[in-house]
């Protein structure tokens, strides 16, 4: 049964009339058992490298309920679990510096919590209790992508580990009561102890791209696209962290290409700091330290990681700063949603679509195209970056760039009239044949071609600009290439080049 009916089926009414159906509070705690079992068997093995033929393993273990000589007594019903792929998953947690001693801690010790789902998928979420895990339940076709994109997905990983793309950890199947329920484990976006005033679900398209009334009307609603267009004017990032933001971006996206994936959507959270003083919640409450590398945002794109204790006492839980008006905001951002390939049943949706609509304007669309309007989207409607004042700064620019020339002027003029009769003696050798004696500058020899005319100009040039120079304290800019091409003719200027 697929993921669909497991979450539909333990809220209905036909779920409440069978009593062999495990209810949802039971299919957690076999998840949190599960999980904990796998784990715990897995550090039985040594560690080693991981192999091509790891990416496609499954092992398969029977729990019944009085429990075996292999697996522990639970007060469940019988259930089998299944673990994809647990000697690459082990790699992946050791590469965000996840402990499995903080694993197990995180996502057993104390019940999972259920969050509502504002998309249009049928999948469910479930947070650890210490605000660092979410547990997503997948469809069949799902976690079998995910396993076929764990080989690029570890060389991407082992590249750069600095990225939005999610972070997963473990992908499992329970089997429990005649329901089948596979899930996958992922660092969470947006903490639950800051206060998100908007979050957003972005994905570049117009087509359908508004939150439903009935989603508007929650307590803590996600908006879309064409929202965010009405309700911000974009934010706003210093140069340095729009510029790192943008790279990871546009890195991530070609990754997805890669893969063929699209219609993936950038989760957004917006905390607005000027409203209400921060608080502090079970989230830093809970933690002695941070567990995983590379979680927050501000280190996914720029990877200023610090010590554990250091972050812990963060009260901006690893928010980008931004502005959007006169706000001070913190960002929270992440892309979710990437196992959506785009095959024959895609291609399908979006041809019947384009047919109604304009298919630029659909979510679903061939990957290259998904990629450059969401990037171009992201780049000039959501984030932008500040301008800084160019006032000073540039007058600064202006008398940085001016010392140079009038000093090279000032080099320049004791000597002039020493040049001026070298090559006057140059010039009369050379009508008497005796060109190659009579210059006392060998390095100006080849100069000597140049006829009187032009070095008439170059002299009425440089007197020129001592006038400007006498009579101005400083020195426009508004053709600086002359004073170089004159330097270029005099050995002596090879100092201020």
């Amino acid at each position: 049964m697929s993921t669909d009916s497991v979450g539909r089926g333990t809220k209905t009414s036909k779920a409440s009339k069978d009593p062999k159906r495990p209810t949802a509070s039971t299919l957690k705690g076999a998840i949190q058992l599960g999980i904990g079992y796998a784990v715990g068997n897995l550090s039985s093995k040594p560690d080693r490298d991981v192999l091509m033929q790891d990416f496609s393993v499954v092992e398969s273990a029977f729990l019944p309920s009085d429990g075996s000589n292999l697996t522990p007594a639970h007060h469940f019903p019988d259930f089998r679990l299944k673990t994809y792929a647990p000697l690459a998953f082990r790699y992946f947690r050791e590469l965000f510096g996840i402990k499995p001693d903080d694993y197990l801690y995180s996502i057993c010790k104390e019940p999972l919590i259920e969050l509502s789902n504002p998309g249009a998928s049928s999948s469910w979420f479930y947070l650890t209790s210490d605000d660092e895990f979410i547990i997503k339940t997948v469809q069949h076709k799902e976690a079998e992508f995910l396993q076929k994109l764990l080989p690029g997905y570890y060389m991407n990983l082992n590249q750069n580990p600095r990225t939005l793309l999610p972070k997963f950890y473990g992908l499992y199947c329970i089997q429990c009561g005649g329901i089948t329920i596979r899930v996958v484990v992922m660092n969470n976006v947006l903490p639950r102890a800051m206060k998100m005033h908007y979050k957003y679900d972005l994905k570049g398209s117009s087509y359908k791209r508004r939150a439903s009334r009935k989603e508007s009307a929650k307590l803590s609603p996600t908006f879309k696209d064409l929202d965010f267009q009405e309700m911000h004017e974009g934010l706003y990032f210093d140069p340095d962290t729009y510029n790192a933001l943008m790279k990871t971006l546009q890195r991530d996206c070609r990754v997805l290409e890669s893969f063929k994936i699209m219609d993936y959507s950038l989760l957004l959270g917006i905390h607005v700091l000027d409203r209400k003083p921060l608080h502090r919640g079970s989230r830093c409450d809970s933690r002695r330290g941070q567990k995983v590398l590379y979680s927050t945002a501000l280190e996914s794109i720029q990877g200023n990681v610090k010590a554990p204790e250091s972050v812990a006492d963060d009260e901006t839980l690893g928010g980008i700063p931004a502005k959007h008006k006169d706000e001070n905001l913190l960002i929270f951002l992440g892309i979710i949603d990437i196992l959506q390939s785009y095959r024959f049943v895609k291609k399908v949706e979006h041809s019947w679509k384009a047919l109604v609509h304009d298919g630029d304007t659909v979510s679903v669309h061939r990957p290259s195209f998904y990629a450059d309007r969401f990037l171009k989207f992201m780049s000039s409607v959501v984030f932008k970056r500040l301008h800084p004042l160019r006032g000073a700064s540039s007058k600064k620019k202006r008398n940085s760039l001016c010392a140079p020339k009038s000093a090279s002027q000032e080099f320049l003029s004791p000597q002039k009239e020493d040049k001026k009769e070298e090559k006057k003696a140059q010039s009369m050798d050379n009508l008497d044949g005796n060109f190659h004696n009579s210059s006392k500058r060998p390095d100006l020899l080849l100069r000597s071609t140049v006829s009187f005319e032009s070095t008439k100009n170059d002299e009425e040039d440089l007197e020129s600009s001592e006038d400007r120079r006498a009579s101005s304290s400083t020195v426009a800019l508004d053709d600086p290439l002359p004073c170089l091409r004159r330097s270029q003719s005099y050995s002596e200027l090879d100092v201020y080049l």
